[in-house]
């Protein structure tokens, strides 16, 4: 990938905007709520966005490719029913619970709900999850600007070691991130947000528009892959799974992850009053409803693409015999589209399966297909998108971490509660410590090869039993400290026992599970990862009931602002009542429903497709002035060799790979090479 100045310029303006965003936002951070809390004066708007933002880091956005490849439509429609149905909850129920009750951090609500043991292990759990899917965060893509080959122009012209890339793609954007968290807070983080969220859309739309119109529009698309892929439940993998997948990890994790997870809850409760706090998570769905859209279509795009393969073209020219050669690297010809194999870093050679078969790196289905639809331009703008997506993400894990590291150890550690300036010092130092503690962790996660996996195993433990036993606090009041903390435990370690007693089919024991025995076998790694939560939930919820009957319930009057059954509020009710969060949540719910059920999604591509068409049309001279994209119509592969013309006597000139030479003065180039 051969980047021009323009595409460095936008990235570059990219991150002077965040920089820009923080160094304003820094005027207003005075006291420690104002570092962890923006003291929370943001509009619902503002912190909607953000809480969506939040939620879409690297992980998830190529995992939602990855996913798209992988299983098509099904993949859209599974992340809305999950999705959509935890923040209308959020909104309506949990909301006011969490805003009204002045709790700083999740930890904290349940530490005033049950006790300083509960809230002491809710806080170990999410300092463990959170680090750990901060370190993947920046490992997966400095493993995706490593395979795109951004920095090798740069690093081979001031003769740096090839080594230093990954090095550098994970920490120019992390630098940037612990500069605007330090200097803004959260205010810098939420507004960076915002930010983030417009460059994400506006850098996935043209990945979109010009990845149909490449592939012969929304039809060409639905030709190109299997029917049952695109419109229902069924076909896109083993047989049923899908359907216990998809809805296991749509309604269980999601939730989890929407409804219980600091990281993006502190996005909504910095809003400057209660309503505007349930309306964050409305604002946060309809985007959620929109997104997906332009994350989902690229990795069925991808995979829909031919598969690249060396080619060979002789021509002649002055009496020579030209041969121009274009090189597949192995893991794209392995690969199927521009899904290529995964490769195992160690002895560079494909991973396979028990049974043998290349497993796919589904992982860059995403990243793959920007250099092939983007122009010069464009393809800046692609990059940028996926370096918000990691900011995106790593600023709410550093902003989150420092916040739980400073009131939920920190403060009970010390014994006593610390005034403004002190919070704000050790907040920042929190801050800095958790953004070392990512940095390890990311240097630990090379080591693995499936990282979306291992980051949804680490949820599926940590996250699930987390949103347990917030949901046994805010909807049951007989519920006691004893059985919160025994839910906790019993669920994080039935969800390892589970996962070290079973392996998906064609998988080797170790990380992918039957590290114990190998008690039972799973048709793929999805639908293992749907019991592990659902089991983590249920002994929680179990163990947490067995437990509390038998233990002293807290008097009511403790636990009022606590409980929603002890919980009156009467702001919604001042309202007109099509103002109110409920009125707009049940409506939003309908076009969820209907887009679910209905198949929205694909006329939806079909018409935002159509649309686009007329300021397409010019897309040719586009091409013409950046030199980056072919004309509509005609399908081309993008490969990867080297250049050089050979010496009469074999020896070479130049700086080409040797892999790709050929001696008796024949010259090899690198090009697009048509496909008929």
């Amino acid at each position: 990938m051969n980047l021009t100045s323009t595409d460095c310029l936008i990235t570059l303006v990219y991150f002077a905007l965040m920089l820009a965003v923080a160094n304003r936002a820094r005027n207003r951070v005075k006291t420690g709520a104002d570092f962890f809390q923006a003291s929370r004066s943001l509009p619902a708007w503002v912190c909607g966005l953000a809480f969506f933002a939040a939620g879409m880091g690297a992980p998830e956005v190529i995992g939602m490719g990855a996913a798209g490849a992988r299983f098509g439509l099904v993949a859209a429609r599974s992340f809305i029913l999950g999705a959509v149905p935890a923040m209308l909850f959020l909104a309506v129920f949990m909301a006011p619970i969490y805003y009204g009750s002045k709790a700083r951090t999740v930890p904290e609500y349940l530490g005033l709900r049950f006790d300083s043991k509960t809230r002491t292990l809710n806080a170990i759990l999410f300092v463990a999850m959170s680090v750990f899917s901060a370190g993947v965060s920046m490992t997966l893509f400095g493993r995706v600007f490593n395979a795109l080959h951004v920095f090798d122009g740069i690093f081979r012209a001031m003769g740096w070691p090839l080594g230093g890339i990954f090095v550098l793609s994970v920490a120019l954007p992390a630098v940037i991130v612990l500069s605007v968290v330090l200097l803004g807070g959260l205010r810098g983080a939420i507004y960076g947000q915002v930010v983030q969220f417009l460059v994400l859309g506006s850098g996935l739309l043209p990945v979109v528009l010009l990845g149909l119109k490449k592939i012969g529009g929304w039809n060409g698309l639905v030709a190109a892959l299997p029917a049952a892929g695109l419109q229902s439940w069924h076909g896109a993998a083993h047989g049923g799974s899908i359907v216990l997948a998809g809805l296991g990890l749509g309604l269980l994790v999601c939730g989890s992850f929407w409804c219980a997870d600091f990281r993006v809850l502190q996005m909504a409760m910095a809003a400057k009053n209660l309503d505007s706090a349930r309306r964050a998570p409305l604002v946060a769905a309809l985007a959620a409803m929109l997104l997906p859209l332009l994350l989902v279509v690229p990795g069925m795009v991808s995979i829909a693409l031919p598969t690249p393969r060396t080619s060979t073209f002789t021509r002649f020219e002055n009496g020579a015999i030209i041969h121009e050669t274009t090189m597949a690297r192995p893991e794209a010809e392995l690969g199927n589209g521009l899904v290529p194999a995964r490769m195992d870093t160690a002895t560079g050679q494909p991973v396979r399966d028990a049974s043998g078969r290349v497993a796919l790196d589904y992982a860059m289905a995403t990243p793959n297909l920007l250099p092939h639809v983007l122009p010069n331009g464009l393809l800046g703008l692609g990059l940028t998108a996926l370096l918000a997506s990691l900011m995106s993400g790593l600023a709410a894990n550093v902003t989150a971490l420092g916040a739980v590291l400073t009131r939920d150890l920190y403060e009970p550690f010390m014994g006593k509660a610390l005034d403004d300036g002190q919070a704000l010092r050790v907040g920042r130092w929190a801050a800095a410590g958790a953004f070392l503690l990512a940095a390890a962790a990311a240097c630990a996660a090379t080591r693995l090869d499936n990282l979306l996996g291992a980051l949804l195993l680490v949820f599926s433990v940590a996250g699930v039993p987390i949103f347990a036993a917030v949901l046994m606090g805010m909807f049951w009041k007989r519920a006691t400290g004893h059985g919160a903390f025994a839910g906790l435990a019993a669920g994080a370690s039935a969800a390892l026992l589970h996962h070290g007693l079973t392996l998906p089919a064609d998988a080797y024991r170790g990380m992918s599970g039957g590290w114990i025995a190998v008690a039972r076998s799973y048709p793929d790694d999805l639908t293992q990862c749907f019991w592990t939560a659902l089991l983590a939930f249920c002994v929680s919820l179990l163990v947490t009931v067995a437990v509390s009957l038998v233990t002293k319930a807290r008097p009511e009057a403790e636990q009022a602002g606590l409980v929603r059954s002890l919980t009156p509020w009467a702001g919604a009710k001042r309202m007109a009542w099509w103002k109110r969060p409920e009125t707009l949540a049940v409506g939003i719910l309908l076009v969820a429903i209907a887009t679910i059920f209905l198949g929205w999604i694909a006329p939806i591509a079909l018409v935002g497709f159509l649309t686009a068409r007329s300021t397409l049309c010019s897309a040719d001279l586009l091409v013409g002035c950046t030199g980056g994209v072919p004309a509509a119509g005609a399908k081309f592969v993008h490969l990867y060799s080297r250049t050089h013309r050979d010496g009469a006597n074999g020896t070479r000139r130049g700086s080409g790979d040797p892999r790709y030479s050929r001696p008796g003065g024949r010259r090899y180039t690198s090009h697009l090479v048509r496909r008929k």
